[in-house]
């Protein structure tokens, strides 16, 4: 029988882990990771998506490369937002997005970078039409990521996942040696974390849940 505390502890602890340690996966730890991925929920059970295990130092450091311009941008964006904020406010966003550059500048040095990739043609947009930024494509997208993260949680390991590299899918696409029309969705370095699991910080369950109707 599934013991529900310790599951409830792997979702209330699998937070973003950016330090991660160069210690080595192990390859029967890592299959247990990506099969949890592949048992995610995807509409039709199409499974339009697939992941490309990066272990490979030379094909790390070109992903970093680029990562690294983009999560710059990022921080330089990041950075302009709280210009004129207390001084505690923007040391603690400059603390904060440090961690991010350290591992985007060190992402050869993470064991496994996960990067997940899908096929458009296969991916069902419903909410397409309605004149807002459509979302719903993701539905079969990211739970596999999510599979993943809480697999690796139960393993011990951590991950964070990162959007930023898909802005450069076509620099991505040769080195991922990735056919057309597949796009690369999300990205997740992969390894033991330097550091603790969790808490997370999270607004609480009345901020974030309604019943029957929309009321403030």
């Amino acid at each position: 029988m599934t013991n529900s505390t310790d599951f409830y502890d792997i979702l209330s602890t699998t937070r973003s882990i950016r330090r991660i340690s160069t210690k080595p996966v192990d390859d029967e730890v890592l299959n247990r990771v990506l099969q949890a991925a592949i048992w995610a929920p995807s509409g039709g059970n199409r499974q339009p998506w697939r992941i490309i295990a990066v272990r490979d130092r030379a094909i790390k450091q070109q992903l970093s490369d680029i990562y690294s311009q983009r999560w710059s941008e990022y921080v330089d964006m990041n950075m302009k937002r709280v210009e004129g904020m207390p001084e505690n406010i923007v040391e603690a966003t400059r603390k904060g997005l440090a961690i991010g550059t350290q591992l985007a500048t060190s992402l050869a040095d993470v064991p496994v970078v996960a990067m997940f990739v899908h096929d458009p043609r296969e991916v069902f947009v419903t909410d397409g039409n309605l004149g807002r930024t459509p979302v719903v494509g993701g539905a079969s997208l990211y739970p596999a990521v999510q599979n993943f993260l809480l697999a690796a949680r139960a393993e011990g390991l951590g991950g964070v996942l990162t959007t930023l590299i898909s802005a450069s899918e076509n620099e991505v696409r040769p080195i991922l040696q990735l056919p057309e029309p597949w796009g690369v969705y999300a990205m997740v370095p992969l390894g033991y974390p330097k550091g603790n699991h969790g808490p997370l910080r999270r607004a609480p369950l009345e901020h974030m849940v309604k019943f029957d109707v929309w009321s403030d």
